[in-house]
């Protein structure tokens, strides 16, 4: 098979991961919510840092220096605490938020019916958390250094440094006829799938985006994106700093 040249499609760009809270490294904190006419008002910034590091997050005021390794700010998570309006009823809710304004977790709303505002205030934040500390939070570098891959294959297409590449079709030669492919074929996991052949083994994994034609992909060792390409499927990633490219054959 001759090789050829072959860039990432320009849509790798914008293909945006499927987050969850465990993605973030770190939470920010405002000294000031919207509802508040004072810097930490009623404590509720300080509980606010002090209910976050209790539920396992790193988290920093917004007026602090962060350590070296968070720094790039869409590694964090932005903490906001929201008033809902209510009869005699104090109602805040927690939203995190991602670098572009995207919530990745809302909490459900606390409540209290206290008319003391720094009790009720507290009451309605510990019940707010509960959900959050739910979640169990533990950091996945995993995905981080996926995204990574994505970054420096963009950035390579970018500076035009791609190089040359051999399309590999999985099982069976580049001309086959389709009933002569070998496909994979896609069970369900969580957030992705697994690619299993037809013995069945697991060949590789991916995990959903944003965007239905681009996958966070797993193969082995070799960790990078499954993207479409018109009707065929490619695993891209880097191997020896050269940029590779598979044709895979799945059917999902």
């Amino acid at each position: 098979m001759k090789k050829y040249i072959l860039f990432i499609a320009l849509f790798v760009t914008v293909c945006s991961f499927a987050q969850s809270v465990n993605d973030y490294k770190a939470v920010i904190v405002p000294l000031k919510y919207d509802f508040m006419k004072s810097e930490n008002q009623y404590r509720l910034t300080t509980l606010s840092k002090f209910n976050l590091k209790k539920a396992g997050f790193e988290a920093f005021y917004s007026n602090e220096t962060t350590p070296k390794g968070f720094s790039e700010r869409c590694d964090l998570l932005y903490f906001d605490l929201e008033k809902e309006s209510g009869f005699l009823v104090t109602k805040l809710f927690i939203t995190l938020k991602d670098c572009n304004g995207k919530i990745i977790f809302q909490s459900v709303t606390g409540k209290s019916r206290e008319k003391d505002y720094e009790a009720a205030y507290a009451e309605c934040l510990n019940q707010a958390f509960a959900s959050l500390q739910a979640l169990n939070y533990k950091y996945n570098d995993s995905k981080a250094a996926s995204k990574a891959v994505v970054k420096s294959i963009v950035e390579e297409v970018i500076e035009g440094r791609a190089v040359a590449v051999e399309e590999v079709a999985v099982g069976g030669k580049e001309n086959q006829s389709d009933t002569g492919v070998k496909y994979l074929y896609a069970q369900p996991i969580v957030n992705g799938y697994q690619l299993v052949d037809s013995t069945p083994k697991v060949v590789m994994k991916v995990f959903k985006t944003s965007s239905p034609s681009c996958y966070i992909a797993k193969k082995g060792e070799d960790q990078g994106v499954l993207i479409a390409k018109g009707a065929e499927w490619l695993f891209q990633y880097y191997k020896d700093e050269n940029l590779i490219s598979e044709k895979i054959p799945v059917k999902f």
